[in-house]
């Protein structure tokens, strides 16, 4: 249960550390890219519907257990930003290969999502 808490709470904590930022740096995203933002609407619900999620880690982390349903759709979170930028990688349509590291780390946070999952006894 302690690797269930640390594991969700800790991803909990990376995903505000790296989502917060964005909300402030519109401006540096499209110098960086060097394209315009197109549709500022997505860009905004994705970052913060993103930390929205970071709450429910928060809430699985405080008891994993009572929780334990929950790790599947924070499964799916994980893999549905890791999986698509991989495969865009392997179809060399990726915009940005910035991402990488990004989906990877999201890639073994569903990983571990995953195991805790499976090592938590049924409530």
């Amino acid at each position: 249960m302690k690797f269930a808490k640390w594991v969700f709470t800790a991803a909990a904590i990376y995903g505000l550390i790296v989502l917060v930022p964005p909300l402030f740096l519109e401006a540096t995203v499209v110098k960086m890219s060097g394209l315009p933002m197109g549709y500022p609407e997505y860009y905004y619900g994705f970052t913060l519907t993103a930390i929205a999620f970071q709450a429910v880690f928060f809430i699985i982390g405080r008891d994993p257990q009572r929780y334990r349903p929950l790790m599947l759709a924070g499964v799916l979170e994980k893999l549905s930003f890791g999986v698509p930028v991989w495969l865009l990688y392997a179809q060399h349509r990726l915009g940005q290969a910035g991402v990488l590291p990004f989906a990877t780390i999201d890639l073994g946070l569903g990983v571990l999502f995953a195991t805790s999952y499976v090592t938590i006894p049924k409530a």
